[in-house]
């Protein structure tokens, strides 16, 4: 089920509209995305490079850079610890691209995730020691890794972490006690004292801002100056590459990040990228968020769940045309299998929910234990898609249970996680996404102490279809289409604009697709003007909710004869929309986007 609610935010639209040069509508689109001051409204329209925040913001930032200007000039030798996601894969390369532009010896180790499990652990730290490393520098993990810091610390380490994860806490007395890991310095903009503008980026992007500052010191020049620069702008491609992959909400500086990375993109100069997208098959001039999260993406993901992150590392880093072509293809072949395998476990979880009495809970935890468990957050995701609920899926691993959840906006995963934290070997994570380990017996305990423990109501798990504008399809035209595109990059926290029209009428269709899995169709609005209409959704939802509402006689009708011809009742639904431009065989047309009805 879901609500649809229209934004009833208020503002001076015309005169919005006037001063920056959009229509009214586009103005009350961006007054929804709570983009209100002048200020905020000129950035989020003509946001620069320079609008980006100064690294030194950043709490421990010019420390760690003075450390490593120390390390690099003593030529001491630095291990940088990443992880196996497109976050930790695209900090790494920016951290060992940035140093080694600065003359550091350095190299780079991502843990494996069956055989090391999420960040730091007391095995990387060891052979990193026995390795002659001299400084350990984390990326994408460390903020909870107290005890494996502390170790590094014994063992004579310098210990850098940059991390953007929650800052692990106890709550005594209703108070949270904050417990940073004891390293020389730690760069994470949700530390409580760290005054960074905008702490809602990436682990990559704290460790873009790491290195622009570091080059500026060593070169004695400014930030800016490196941002500008050659070197700073392909880190500035990787940057917004894992903002996306890691679904960072996409506004304020984040915005700017993705909408320069991706017009980066476009002609990067890196081989491994640029085989990345020949493999899939990737127009490089058309690269949009969706581009990177599903289908570039997830081929990083891929190797680093079903083999070894290293393959994507060394991707970035080869300048071998024919080694970065072999690499690609791999990943690709990787990413296919993945895709087989994730189908399949949530086939089975979606049966274990429905015939189990799961369904009636309202956190669901699902144990998977033949499930590959690379695999448990991409069905955890597509779970939570399905039963719009907090979702933890949990498989079993070489020791115990190991686990990823996926939640919604109403449920903050991280602190219901640390309240019953004591059944936990590891975890970590933040509001909408998280990751655990604890033993097999622990599992039922979980499940209903995650339940007990709920306070969600039956709204929550209702889906919010928010309408930024009811608006008549007669308004859409070529150049409102264009105006739109000033309102890019789309994604989290940026959603594409939905429009909404009542008394909208079917008047013929068709289904498309090797899967059956498109209808496209002719509607009518109430003036009977004419317009095509597509669905990229749940057909088999969607004929259902037809055949019970106007009867299976006008569904076949629709796609034989046209609905309400031969007797049968006409289709008249109210629908959410977004209009888009068809272009086929050199021809463009308007087409509406159908993405709900009722």
């Amino acid at each position: 089920m879901s609500k649809w609610m229209v934004a009833a935010k208020r503002a001076d639209f015309e005169g919005i509209g006037k001063k920056y040069q959009i229509s009214p509508v586009l103005a009350r689109i961006i007054r929804n995305r709570d983009v209100i001051e002048d200020k905020d409204i000129d950035k989020f329209l003509n946001g620069t490079r320079a609008d980006l925040y100064a690294p030194g913001l950043m709490k421990d930032l010019d420390r760690a850079v003075e450390i490593l200007l120390q390390k690099i000039a003593e030529k001491k030798q630095i291990r940088i610890i990443g992880d196996y996601d497109i976050d930790g894969i695209c900090s790494t390369y920016i951290l060992y691209r940035g140093l080694t532009a600065c003359g550091a010896q350095v190299d780079s180790a991502i843990p494996h995730r069956i055989r090391d499990g999420y960040g730091l652990n007391e095995h990387l730290i060891q052979e990193a020691y026995d390795a002659g490393t001299d400084t350990v520098i984390t990326c994408d993990n460390g903020i909870a890794a107290y005890d494996q810091i502390e170790m590094a610390n014994a063992l004579g380490m310098t210990v850098i972490v940059t991390d953007h994860h929650e800052v692990p806490y106890d709550e005594i007395d209703g108070r949270r006690q904050y417990k940073v890991p004891r390293a020389s310095a730690v760069v994470d903009p949700k530390q409580e004292d760290c005054g960074y503008p905008f702490p809602e980026i990436c682990g990559a992007v704290v460790a873009y801002k790491l290195m622009l500052a570091l080059i500026a010191q060593q070169k004695h020049t400014d930030w800016q100056g490196v941002m500008e620069s050659e070197t700073g702008l392909e880190l500035l491609e990787f940057a917004a590459f894992a903002t996306i992959g890691d679904v960072m909400e996409l506004r304020d500086e984040n915005r700017i990040i993705v909408k320069n990375g991706l017009a980066l993109m476009a002609n990067t100069r890196n081989m491994g990228l640029k085989a990345l997208m020949q493999a899939t098959g990737t127009d490089p001039s058309h690269i949009k968020p969706y581009t990177v999260g599903f289908v570039l993406g997830p081929c990083l993901n891929a190797t680093g769940r079903l083999d070894t992150a290293l393959n994507a590392l060394e991707l970035f880093q080869t300048s071998s045309t024919a080694r970065a072509a072999v690499l690609a293809g791999d990943l690709k072949a990787m990413n296919d299998s993945r895709k087989e395998l994730t189908l399949k476990g949530v086939e089975e979880a979606v049966a274990q929910i429905n015939q189990t009495g799961l369904d009636r809970d309202r956190v669901l935890v699902v144990y998977l234990p033949e499930v590959h468990e690379s695999l448990a957050g991409i069905i955890a995701g597509r779970i939570r898609e399905k039963y719009c609920k907090p979702v933890f899926v949990l498989t079993k691993a070489e020791e115990g249970v190991k686990g990823s959840g996926r939640s919604i906006e109403a449920f903050h995963m991280y602190d219901e996680l640390t309240k019953c934290k004591e059944l936990f070997t590891k975890y970590g994570g933040h509001k909408l996404a998280a990751g655990l380990s604890l033993a097999e017996e622990h599992v039922p305990v979980l499940r209903r102490r995650l339940n007990e423990n709920c306070h969600l109501t039956d709204d929550d798990f209702e889906e919010k279809v928010l309408i930024d504008v009811p608006m008549p399809m007669s308004y859409v035209s070529f150049s409102f289409i264009n105006e739109l595109e000033k309102l890019e990059p789309f994604g989290n926290g940026n959603a594409k604009p939905q429009f909404a029209q009542k008394n909208v009428r079917f008047v013929s269709g068709k289904v498309l697709g090797a899967n059956r899995n498109v209808g496209k169709y002719v509607v009518e609005d109430e003036t009977r003007r004419r317009y095509d209409l597509i669905y990229f959704g749940d057909m088999e939802g969607f004929h259902e909710y037809v055949a019970a509402k106007y009867g299976a006689a006008s569904l076949e009708r629709l796609y034989k004869t046209g609905a309400g011809k031969n007797g049968g009742e006409e289709i008249v639904l109210s629908i959410v929309y977004y209009p888009d431009v068809n272009e086929y065989r050199g021809t463009k047309s308007l087409q509406m986007v159908m993405k709900y009805y009722q």
